[in-house]
């Protein structure tokens, strides 16, 4: 009866102790789980969607299967097969441009970096097995790294703001490239309407210095001015071959961005440039519109918050830098005497004799400041971007309303004017021709100051939303070098 008690008593404290086994499985399992993120169903492509539509209302996709490339393929085909429109050039751009997908797939690997930096470390299992005279010795060990494991939550915040900050670089590549399309697309219609002007001169020089020479051959025109006609005609024939080169040149670099090759260079771009709008923008708080929505400075806020974390794990985790916990299982078998079993664990950790983290937490300490310092930098350049551009936009637009309204008009009555009095002999060729150079560049001068209200008003845009390109490529080198000293 004793003995039967006493084996329901062995078997309940058995039960009981699995039970409590299971328990700490079940809360090992949890905790570990609990930091773990899985992979986004758009691989992070959501902010720089809602980005591109509220900021330029455009589309963009991440052109991951055939089918994405067929779908985005078609849309571009039905964009090209009209005349191009800025937004539609724009448009084209998000969809075809293969350096933006290339951001894109950075944005993907950004998300796979989250992924392996929330997950809890792997652990180690080693079997030794050691025999001699007889003799045999089997071990195995299951290591496990317990100040990876403690710190996996802080580190996976970290790294989910790291994310943050790729989704952002995502969305201002995009907004970048929407930039640069603009100004390269306003460059090549530009020059396209100083084609035009210059043609019509070329022709109008080509008859005068033919009929300077035609006068010429009869006594009616001294040598003096026919060299005036044909130094007219060749420096206008000079000029229109440097338009039509930067414009072949413009037009390259608007393929360029729009990721056009083969079949799809003979698209169509208008004659000439969009009239000037109505009024010009009112942007009475434009500072603090740049300062919200700048996306440079959203990603330099983040970075700050990832470094203050970065700092305080640091300083909690600087005297100790290794903490491994091994499970030791041996079994050992000799020929003289009863085979025997072995537990038990293994600890190891760094003793902080010579480096007590004090360089760890000093270079933590001193990146942290540093963004701090950028930050607060950047933030001062950016409301003095903003009212600069906003000061260009409105001289730029006050520059070509000048000349649509008043340069242009005056410049037409005098041109009618001057040859009414040459057809009535009042005036000679040498005054018509005087006329006709200061009104090719007087034209040229409003196309000019008309796509440089165009730009100007791009540039606007770009120091509100994005920010200009070399900043944007020293602000990435700044934090991948920041990234790398706070490193622990």
């Amino acid at each position: 009866m004793n003995r039967t008690l006493k084996i329901i008593a062995d078997a309940a404290v058995t039960k009981s102790s699995r039970l409590k086994q299971a328990r700490i499985v079940a809360l090992l399992s949890a905790f570990l789980l609990s930091g773990c993120t899985a992979f986004s169903h758009d691989r992070g492509m959501t902010v720089v969607a809602n980005v591109a539509g509220e900021t330029i209302q455009k589309d963009v996709v991440s052109i991951r299967t055939n089918g994405d490339a067929e779908r985005a393929r078609e849309a571009v085909q039905r964009l090209l097969s009209r005349i191009l429109s800025v937004d539609s050039a724009v448009q084209i751009a998000l969809l075809n441009n293969r350096g933006l997908q290339a951001s894109y797939n950075e944005l993907a690997l950004a998300e796979a970096d989250l992924v392996q930096d929330s997950l809890p470390p792997n652990p180690t299992f080693s079997i030794s097995r050691i025999a001699g005279n007889g003799a045999l010795e089997i071990e195995r060990q299951v290591v496990g790294d317990i100040l990876a494991l403690a710190t996996l939550p802080y580190r996976s915040e970290i790294a989910r703001q790291r994310f943050q900050q790729a989704q952002l670089r995502a969305a201002e590549d995009t907004l970048r490239l929407a930039a640069e399309v603009r100004r390269a697309y306003y460059r090549a219609v530009a020059a396209n309407e100083l084609v035009g002007l210059l043609t019509d001169a070329k022709s109008t020089g080509e008859a005068t210095a033919q009929l300077a020479f035609k006068l010429g051959l009869t006594g009616s025109m001294n040598k003096l001015d026919q060299a005036r006609q044909q130094a007219f005609y060749a420096e206008v024939s000079a000029d229109l071959a440097g338009v039509r080169q930067d414009a072949t040149s413009s037009r390259e670099r608007l393929v360029r961005l729009l990721g056009l090759w083969d079949g799809d260079l003979g698209f169509r771009l208008p004659a000439k440039l969009q009239p000037l709008p109505g009024r010009p923008l009112s942007l009475p708080s434009i500072e603090v519109d740049a300062v919200g929505h700048r996306i440079d400075l959203q990603i330099a806020r983040i970075e700050l918050v990832a470094l203050a974390k970065s700092l305080n794990l640091t300083e909690a985790s600087r005297f100790v830098t290794m903490l491994d916990v091994a499970g030791i299982d041996r079994k050992t078998r000799d020929p003289e005497g009863a085979p025997f079993r072995e537990r038990g664990f293994d600890v190891q950790f760094q003793i902080p004799i010579f480096d007590g983290g004090e360089v760890r937490v000093r270079q933590a300490s001193e990146t942290y400041n540093k963004a701090f310092n950028r930050l607060t930098e950047k933030a001062i350049n950016v409301r003095s971007e903003a009212r600069d551009a906003f000061r260009v936009y409105r001289s730029t637009y006050d520059i070509a309303g000048q000349y649509q309204r008043e340069v242009l008009p005056l410049r037409k009555i005098i041109t009618e004017e001057m040859q009414l009095r040459f057809s009535g002999m009042q005036i000679d060729v040498f005054a018509l021709l005087t006329e006709a150079r200061q009104r090719v560049a007087v034209l040229r001068n409003a196309v000019e100051a008309k796509r440089n209200f165009w730009m100007a008003q791009s540039e606007l845009k770009t120091a509100v939303n994005s920010g200009g390109v070399n900043e944007a490529k020293e602000s990435r080198s700044s934090v991948a070098a920041d990234a790398g000293g706070a490193g622990h």
